[in-house]
């Protein structure tokens, strides 16, 4: 099942600065996934970019199965939207925080 959690239009001074003059939003949703041999829920992410150019352009990460803690997903998900991060930067975010959460997969 997939969960809105939250969606942010990039800072417009860093798309100006990157040389980008349209605007861009990405969405951060909660993935639930119910496996029966295990007796807890278990949870991942997808992240989705629009980029609102001459013709709308849609990018999208999503990696389940990342911890079985809807505690810990909410708090990398919140780390996520505020830094901004993109579908193509997801999976080296989660590297670097994979020391920090209780990884199953």
């Amino acid at each position: 099942m997939k969960n809105f959690f939250g969606s942010i239009f990039i800072n417009r001074d860093k798309l100006r600065e990157a040389g980008i003059e349209y605007p861009i939003k990405v969405e951060y949703y909660k993935i639930t996934n119910e496996i029966p041999s295990r007796p807890k829920l278990i949870y991942g992410i997808q992240v989705i970019k629009t980029e609102y150019k001459e013709k709308i352009r849609v990018e999208q990460m999503k990696i389940e199965n990342i911890t079985n803690s809807e505690k810990e997903i909410d708090k990398i998900l919140y780390q996520l939207k505020e830094n901004e991060v993109t579908p193509i930067g997801l999976e080296d975010v989660l590297i670097e925080l994979e020391e920090k959460i209780n990884i199953i997969c």
